[in-house]
Order: C-alpha cells, then sequence, then structure tokens
C-alpha cells in the first residue's frame, strides 16, 4: 500500500506525529494498538522495513497516524521524521495481537516513551461510544524524563475531564523542584492503583526494561496470573 503525508507535528526535540492517508483505499480497517511496516529502500538500494505502533483510533477511513522518535544512526526513523507534507510511503499492515482484550475488564495501560502510540488509539476508541467503557474504570500511566516529553497530555487530559472513568497518570523521573506531579517510575504507581486486586489487566508498551519491571511486578509481587498481561517490547 501507498500512504501520503497529510500533516506532521513537532512533539519534542528527536519525537514526530504524523497524520497519513492510504491513498488505494476509501477505508483502512485495523484494531486501535495495531501496528503497521513501513518499507523504504536505503541509498545502497537494499530495502527495510520497520514496525510502527498505529497512534490513532479506527475513523471510518483511510486515514492513521504514527509517533515516533529519531534513533541515532537509524535509517527508517529519521527517513518518516524528515518526510514533507505530501511524500508517499509504502507500508502493508495492519498487524500485531497487542488489542483490547475480550470480554473487557478493569485495566491499567502503562507506557514510556513513544510506547504511548497504541494507547492514544485504545482510549480513543474506548470512550468515543460510552457502551465500550461503560462500567469499568481504565487508568494511563506514562513515564517519561522531562515535562517536555508528555506526549498527547492535553488530549488524554481532556479524556480524564470528561469521564470519571478514565484516570491520567503522568510521572517524571528526572524532573525539577517545578513539577507538582507525579515521581519516579511508572512500577511504582501501578502497584499503588492495583493494591491488591487480581480481577484487573495490564497492558504495557515500551522498552524491554521497563516492561520487564512492570510484569515482574504484576507476576511476582503482586500474583497475577501471565494472561491478564498484554504487553509490546519496542527493543
Amino acid at each position: 500500500m501507498t500512504a501520503r503525508l497529510n500533516r506532521s507535528i513537532i512533539l519534542s526535540e528527536r519525537t514526530k506525529h504524523l497524520e497519513f492517508e492510504i491513498l488505494s483505499l476509501q477505508t483502512f480497517d485495523f484494531l486501535a494498538g495495531q501496528f503497521v511496516s513501513v518499507k523504504e529502500p536505503k541509498p545502497d538500494g537494499k530495502e527495510i522495513t520497520r514496525a510502527y505502533s498505529i497512534a490513532s483510533a479506527p475513523r471510518g477511513d483511510n486515514t492513521f497516524d504514527l509517533c515516533l522518535n529519531r534513533v541515532d544512526e537509524g535509517f527508517m526513523s529519521n527517513y518518516l521524521c524528515d518526510l514533507n507534507e505530501g511524500d508517499l510511503i509504502h507500508l502493508h499492515g495492519p498487524h500485531g495481537h497487542f488489542v483490547l482484550r475480550e470480554p473487557r475488564r478493569d485495566a491499567v495501560f502503562i507506557a514510556t516513551g513513544t510506547g504511548i502510540a497504541p494507547f492514544r488509539g485504545m482510549v480513543n476508541w474506548l470512550f468515543a461510544d460510552p457502551s465500550r467503557s461503560q462500567g469499568h474504570e481504565f487508568w494511563l500511566v506514562y513515564g517519561t524524563r522531562y515535562a517536555q516529553d508528555i506526549y498527547y497530555q492535553e488530549e488524554f487530559e481532556a479524556i480524564a475531564a470528561k469521564h470519571p472513568n478514565f484516570h491520567y497518570v503522568v510521572t517524571l523521573s528526572r524532573c525539577g523542584d517545578e513539577w507538582t506531579g507525579c515521581r519516579g517510575y511508572v512500577q511504582d504507581h501501578v502497584r499503588q492503583i492495583v493494591g491488591q486486586r487480581k480481577d484487573m489487566e495490564a497492558y504495557i508498551c515500551g522498552l524491554n526494561a521497563m516492561v520487564s519491571a512492570n510484569r515482574e511486578l504484576l507476576k511476582q509481587d503482586l500474583g497475577w496470573d501471565r494472561k491478564q498481561i498484554v504487553y509490546e517490547r519496542y527493543d
């Protein structure tokens, strides 16, 4: 498939939000949390493929969003971040099983960095229709180092203000005295949210160290079954 970049937004010094439209489709059908694989040739002619979580909910049209970091010495991430509006990319998908499970249960979403991407899709999808979230509580725990790297903050705060069953928790690990919110790592706050409950689910997305720390917390410290924990690693 071929997609055209319609909009490019700088989220931070190394991170961009990109909005695409697939030219050959009227409707791009995917589940919130899935990913696409982008395939492009390097200057030496060798094709390279990289997977990126879709950072939007299905909209009933042919569009989707990505959220990605520039990676030092990484071809694809820099290629995509350097695109101009109107440029084309080639991709296939959707792929992946990092999606909301049925039947729905109370859940905690745990993310760091651009691991927020699939949760933007999930949260927007859940609260677009009251029947999808009704009767359940959802927490989004997002961790990053500095306040300038909190992606989609206003959007999540607006959803939390409108829906009492959505709880948005941001924690910074390297903040200054001016920060009045939560501090430390995401797992510190997950422990407080979950407490002694064992009737929930956890969805975790980010780098391996964070994913492993939260899986260990839930399984070994809090006694959860591994089937209650859905995760996707970015490294």
